[in-house]
């Protein structure tokens, strides 16, 4: 098994969200319940972090500059100053202030549509996420629903296969994804044995593989199109949640953790929980796609 490598003690409670910035030549990425995102630059080592007025899901790059994310409530703007405090503008309202929902994890799609979910993060057992799709300029439609804990949107190179994932189910579904947009044939694609852990976040590389996240399970598989195993990359933490290629070739694998409702026992067996991990030279990963707005 390949190992990770430590880039970033940051003790994250809930890292996630995992994206490589090509203009800043940065991995940017969102600690959930520490209502911070971060920013780590390799060619320099330079550590950037911001406070954020609510737990922040995901991050995903504007076409127009700056960033979308997904705040608890709803969908933002978002400017990150390198000098100063975010900014932010409401673009959708989606929860109230008092909900149990927020949102977690999101990807666009190579036509620009943004994709998310959200979940109950009072009560993960109940199926209440919803799975949205998100166009220019359009409030975010309700594409699919039933959810626990909605995670890991990824794309096909071939921008024909949406996959979304079910964490608390184990499972990986699979939907058809038309040019306009909408996803039929749901299917199951991948359903993981407990012993593997959970799958989580996920992203596709160039050769249209996919490298999933294994929360509780200590690892990030790359998997081919049919979701056997190719590589395991094995991790000295349990909680595995995102990943994201990056570095000037793309060809570095960033890997998200978390150290959330780890007891006393179990962050000393794992000191490293919440860090942030790299695999140099794990492959050739994709440019991220942008919001088209």
């Amino acid at each position: 098994m390949t190992q990770a490598q430590l880039l970033w003690d940051c003790q994250c409670q809930l890292g996630e969200g995992t994206v490589w910035s090509i203009a800043e030549q940065s991995i940017y990425f969102v600690d959930i319940k520490g209502r911070e995102l971060l920013a780590y630059s390799p060619s320099t080592g330079e550590r950037r972090r911001w406070a954020m007025p609510q737990m922040t899901g995901w991050l995903v790059p504007r076409r127009d500059g700056g960033w979308l994310a997904g705040f608890a409530q709803g969908v933002v703007e978002l400017q990150l100053p390198s000098d100063g405090a975010a900014r932010f503008e409401w673009l959708h309202r989606l929860h109230a202030p008092d909900s149990a929902l927020r949102l977690n994890d999101a990807k666009a799609d190579a036509q620009g549509r943004l994709w998310f979910g959200s979940m109950n993060h009072l009560d993960e057992a109940q199926p209440q996420g919803l799975f949205y799709r998100c166009c220019a300029g359009s409030a975010p439609v309700v594409v699919d629903a039933g959810y626990a804990v909605t995670n890991g949107p990824a794309i096909s190179l071939d921008s024909r296969t949406l996959y979304h994932t079910d964490s608390l189910a184990l499972t990986i579904y699979a939907f058809d994804l038309s040019d306009d947009g909408t996803l039929s044939n749901k299917r199951v694609w991948l359903r993981l044995n407990p012993d593997e852990g959970f799958p989580d976040g996920m992203t596709t590389d160039a050769d249209g593989c996919l490298w999933i996240a294994h929360w509780g399970g200590s690892r990030v598989t790359q998997r081919d199109t049919v979701g056997r195993t190719i590589r395991t990359i094995q991790l000295p933490v349990p909680q595995v949640t995102n990943v994201a290629f990056g570095g000037p070739a793309l060809r570095d694998l960033f890997i998200s953790t978390a150290r959330t409702g780890l007891d006393a026992g179990a962050l000393a067996a794992a000191p490293l929980a919440g860090a942030l991990f790299v695999v140099p030279d794990a492959g050739q990963g994709c440019a991220p796609n942008v919001f088209a707005g």
